[in-house]
């Protein structure tokens, strides 16, 4: 990394992230981001599944779009890649037993003096599972999940529908945990005329997350101009928690509906309401500009 500020090995924290990486855009910048900060030591990125979206295979496109990241930052060998489980859990009481849930089991139980923080950017599959196979994992991990529908009532949204059984095990449990719902998250925006000056000429990785960005604009219901980044939010609170930006909440469930059942004995959890988009993407473009040579030729 090019920086000429360190950080003290106290202050660092291991980072695991789970990631329905090829269900669309953001995930790949959010990867990205989390490598090139020396705060973090990434033991390793868990594939997940999107089954919602196609009931077969789509946590193998996941688990092939984190290797194709990794190769193109230069990073093949920093990190593990884990496959997670290929579908949502049946039950509340089953687990989807995956190499990925044991490897969140074999880090949390890990003797390490760093601090155990894991990064959920998709459905709760894999953290529900590991917590099923090994409750312990609760007492030596933070959960960070980017999803959940707007406070107070809540509705559908894409991480949750792809696992609610999974959602009610994390809020049900005792993992201490800090949830950015999609209204929190949603201010994450950022225009293409933005990325193509600041990230298309960062290297081959650079030009990448700009072109396969365009290929999933083209796609999607909307991104005529700008993206919600709605992943990078949870690099951005690991590296700055936002105090005074969060309220502590009783954990809810979720019905059938994916609406919040509040129950006020649940144990408490940190709730986002606000988070500072530009902040988190200055961070970014200044971090991909250091350790990536810009090429002239895409300005």
């Amino acid at each position: 990394m090019q920086y000429q500020f360190t950080v003290p090995e106290n202050k660092r924290i291991r980072v695991i992230i789970s990631s329905d990486t090829k269900n669309e855009a953001d995930d790949q910048y959010a990867i990205t981001h989390a490598l090139m900060t020396p705060k973090f030591d990434v033991r390793g990125i868990v594939a997940t599944h999107f089954a919602h979206v196609r009931p077969q295979g789509t946590m193998d496109e996941s688990y092939a779009e984190v290797k194709k990241v990794l190769q193109l930052m230069g990073r093949d060998d920093q990190c593990g890649i884990f496959k997670g489980a290929e579908g949502a859990l049946h039950d509340v009481k089953t687990p989807c037993v995956s190499e990925g849930a044991q490897f969140i089991i074999d880090e949390a139980m890990k003797t390490d003096e760093l601090p155990l923080y894991a990064i959920f950017i998709g459905a709760l599959t894999d953290l529900a599972s590991a917590y099923l196979m090994e409750p312990r994992i609760a007492e030596n991990m933070t959960a960070i999940w980017v999803g959940g529908g707007t406070y107070p009532d809540g509705h559908p949204e894409f991480n949750l529908i792809n696992d609610v059984h999974a959602a009610n095990v994390v809020f049900k449990s005792t993992i201490p945990l800090w949830q950015v719902p999609v209204d929190v998250c949603s201010i994450m925006k950022v225009s293409f005329a933005e990325l193509q000056y600041k990230v298309r000429p960062c290297g081959q990785i650079g030009q990448y997350l700009f072109e396969q960005m365009m290929e999933v604009a083209k796609r999607g219901p909307s991104g005529c101009e700008s993206w919600i980044m709605w992943d990078s939010s949870a690099i951005g609170l690991l590296m700055d928690e936002h105090a005074y930006q969060y309220d502590m909440k009783a954990a809810p469930s979720f019905t059938t509906e994916m609406n919040y059942l509040h129950n006020t004995e649940n144990r408490p959890i940190r709730v986002y309401r606000q988070i500072d988009s530009r902040f988190i993407f200055e961070d970014f473009f200044c971090k991909l500009a250091m350790n990536y040579p810009i090429n002239a030729k895409h300005l």
